[in-house]
Formats: C-alpha cells, sequence, structure tokens
C-alpha cells in the first residue's frame, strides 16, 4: 500500500470528492459513499480482495448493528404523526408552560417530538399549531419559527434514535444509552441557546403568520387526541430501557451477572427495546385505523427508512476501508501529540455540513472518518458522537432542505432566513459544542 502521508492526502481527495457528488452533482449520497469506499481502497494499493471485503464487510456489520433500530424509529415517528400523539405532546407542554411562554412551549414541543420523527417532518406537522399560538399570543413568527425550528434541530442530530447519532454511536463504538443521556443534555444546551436567539434576536424582525388553518381545525383533522402520557410512552420506554441496559454494563455489575442481568442486557438491547416501542405506539391507533396502520402506516415507516439505511451502511463501508489505511498507523506516529481533541470531529463535521446540506450525510460521513482516530487521539467515544452532531446543525443554509421547510412554512423570505435561521443554527452548534468541550473534563 502508499504511504501514510499518501494516504492521508487521499483522504482529503476523497471527502472533497464527497462534496463534489452531493453536492454540485446532486448524486445520491449512498452512490457516492459507496464508490469513493472503492476509490479510496484502490487509490491506496489496498488489495482488492480487501476492499471488497471490507467495502461488504462494512455496509453489513452496520446494517446489522442499527438497521433494526433506524426502521423502528421511523416506524414509532410515523405513527406518533398520523395519530396526532404528536400533537398531544405539543398540547400538554404548552398547558405546563402557558401560551404567554408560546415560544418556550414551542422550543420544547420541538425537542421531544424530534426524538422520534424526522426534523423536517415534525416542522411540518407542527407548523400550523405554530402559525395559530404566533397569532394568539402576538409574537412575531420570527421568534415562532426560530424556537420551533432549533427545538427540532436539537435532538434530531443529538439524540438516538434519530439516524445520524445512532449510526455515529455505531461506527465509534459508543454506548447508546450514555448517549442518549449526555445527548438529552447537550440537546437542551442547544435548544435554549436557539430559544434564547429567537427572543432575543430573531424578535427584532415583524413576520405576521398567514394562517391556512385555526387551531381548533387542526386538532378537529384527528378528532379525540391520544392522552399526553400515552404518546410519550412509546418514546419513554425503549429510552428507559436502553440506559437500563447501559447500567447493567457497568463495571460494578449493579445487578450482579445472573438472570435479572441477562434480562436486562436482553430487554435493554436497542433492537429490542426499539421494537417494544412500535408495539405500544400501535396502542394508539383508533380501532377503525388499525388495518391502515398495520399495513400502509408501517410501509411508510420502512419506506422513510430505506434511504436512511443506505447512507448509513454506505457511511460503514468507507469507515471499514479507512481502518484498514496506512493513515491510521501515520496519524498515530506523527499527530498523537497535536492535542486537536474533540475540535477535530467537530470541524470535519461543520465542514460536510456547510459544503453538502444534509446534517445526516454530515454525521454519517464524519463518524465514518474518525472512528480509527478516536482511540488515537484518546478521544471518549460518547462525547465524540455529540461533537460530531454538534457540528452536523451548523449553518444551515440553502443547499440544506430543513432551511427550506423552516422558512416557507414560516414566510420568511430567503435574506431574513440567513440573518436569523442560519446565524440560530450556528448558535445552536457552538453552544453544544461548549457543553461537549466541559463535559470532556469530567469525563
Amino acid at each position: 500500500m502508499v504511504s501514510g502521508p499518501i494516504a492521508l492526502i487521499m483522504l482529503v481527495v476523497a471527502v472533497l470528492l464527497i462534496i463534489y457528488g452531493t453536492a454540485k452533482l446532486q448524486m445520491n449520497a449512498f452512490v457516492v459513499l459507496i464508490g469513493v469506499a472503492f476509490l479510496y481502497g484502490i487509490g491506496i494499493r489496498m488489495p482488492l480482495a480487501d476492499v471488497i471485503g471490507r467495502v461488504t464487510g462494512g455496509f453489513g456489520g452496520t446494517m446489522g448493528a442499527i438497521g433494526i433500530v433506524i426502521i423502528a424509529g421511523t416506524i414509532i415517528g410515523t405513527i406518533l404523526e398520523k395519530t396526532g400523539a404528536a400533537l398531544s405532546i405539543t398540547q400538554a407542554i404548552l398547558g405546563l408552560v402557558g401560551e404567554k411562554r408560546a415560544p418556550l412551549a414551542m422550543s420544547f414541543a420541538g425537542f421531544v417530538v424530534s426524538i422520534p420523527v424526522f426534523c423536517d417532518s415534525g416542522y411540518v406537522i407542527l407548523s400550523p399549531l405554530n402559525k395559530a399560538l404566533s397569532v394568539q399570543a402576538k409574537k412575531s413568527m420570527t421568534i415562532m419559527a426560530v424556537a420551533l425550528g432549533t427545538g427540532l434541530h436539537a435532538t434530531h442530530a443529538l439524540v438516538p434514535p434519530t439516524p445520524g447519532p445512532i449510526a455515529a454511536a455505531a461506527e465509534l463504538n459508543a454506548d447508546l444509552g450514555m448517549v442518549i443521556l449526555f445527548g438529552l443534555m447537550a440537546a437542551l444546551v442547544s435548544m435554549f441557546a436557539g430559544y434564547l436567539f429567537a427572543t432575543k434576536v430573531a424578535g427584532k424582525y415583524e413576520l405576521t403568520a398567514e394562517l391556512e388553518e385555526s387551531y381548533d381545525t387542526l386538532k378537529a383533522k384527528y378528532g379525540k387526541l391520544p392522552g399526553t402520557f400515552h404518546s410519550l410512552l412509546p418514546l419513554l420506554v425503549p429510552i428507559v430501557l436502553i440506559l437500563l441496559n447501559s447500567v447493567a454494563a457497568f463495571p460494578t455489575r449493579p445487578f450482579g451477572s445472573g438472570g435479572f442481568y441477562e434480562f436486562a442486557r436482553f430487554i435493554g438491547a436497542p433492537a429490542t427495546a426499539l421494537i417494544i416501542g412500535v408495539l405500544i405506539s400501535l396502542t394508539l391507533v383508533k380501532k377503525e385505523l388499525r388495518p391502515e396502520a398495520r399495513s400502509t402506516w408501517m410501509s411508510d415507516g420502512v419506506k422513510h427508512a430505506a434511504l436512511i439505511l443506505a447512507i448509513t451502511g454506505a457511511g460503514g463501508a468507507f469507515g471499514r476501508v479507512l481502518q484498514g489505511s496506512p493513515m491510521v498507523g501515520y496519524i498515530s506516529d506523527t499527530m498523537g501529540d497535536l492535542r486537536l481533541g474533540y475540535f477535530l470531529p467537530f470541524l470535519i463535521a461543520v465542514a460536510l455540513k456547510v459544503a453538502q446540506g444534509s446534517g445526516t450525510v454530515a454525521i454519517i460521513t464524519t463518524a465514518a472518518i474518525v472512528a480509527p482516530l478516536v482511540p488515537i487521539l484518546g478521544l471518549n467515544p460518547v462525547l465524540t458522537v455529540l461533537a460530531i452532531g454538534s457540528g452536523g446543525v451548523i449553518v444551515s443554509h440553502a443547499n440544506d432542505s430543513y432551511f427550506w421547510v423552516v422558512t416557507q412554512f414560516a414566510g420568511m423570505p430567503a435574506p431574513m432566513g440567513y440573518k436569523l435561521w442560519t446565524v440560530a443554527t450556528g448558535v445552536q452548534g457552538v453552544a453544544s459544542f461548549i457543553f461537549v468541550l466541559i463535559l470532556s473534563i469530567f469525563m
């Protein structure tokens, strides 16, 4: 194979090819990542049998680790969306926080809803309510749009089972329970940063909401909404079970090594926990809609997961090829003392996010790139996932579909979107990364 420095230079070229293919040529990210994985392996003169073995092994290994989890997570999100459970959760948060603090309520609502529901879909679901509250609470739509959008963005990038963080956790062998626990903390910091930007900065711009339908009309579409606690169960139960699994795996073995330990490890395995979440979510469906839920809704969830699964698997394939590169040994010998720390994964994620737009692609690709370097640089895998997630939200602009979802549904002109939404995502990404740096002092 080629020397370490040449392999490192070729990695830079590979990253530029990924950016060019996805951003400039608008090619599907799966095709680009798989193609670059092959090209990089061949380019560094890896034996051809090893190239194909690493590409297929990396793809299959990633699918085995998180395929079921991503599919189950998207099914849960689809059912919460179609049953009105997401709206029920939002109503409850609004009742607790109060209409006078409507922006904070919508930030929290976005924070919760985006754990199982993709942020784009979550914004579309909650947009009519957001507009109605803007009128009722007499708040500028700029405040409400940025508050809701950043709340959704925070958990989407930092808290499994959304695809980006769960794929990064699998690639870096990070404990999923700890990623969820510390990811929730980092996402709260990110959410509050977005909320403060919305109220202190975005509030200086006046924008009146154009109501498509009233709050009452919106509720009437769903009929009787599920109860709040019932709506939360498909989210809470899997999270609690995964955390139980993490506690059981502590070196101190708090549950011993007998029957309960085995049970906790089984029921708290991410695949088991998310399947249980799917079963619980089906109890939200009204009796007359159950046949449709079992077929059409579940199929919609699987279809929604398909592209994400393909991209995630391709990222795993690229990562497996990188692990066999001479670059790893070279970095170990020459860069281990540079103390780049968590800035390296953060900045790579930022560069990929800004260049090609998709936060999920940026997170998955960055995880594949840095996976071989984490032990060399002495980084905590959990905090590395969160550093990557923080970089994956920064500077959402015109090449990001979510930029257009937020600005168009809010009626926000693009120049205003750059001033408010783009800057807000930068603020929340930096805020959560600073929190990661603080955590790194103690972990």
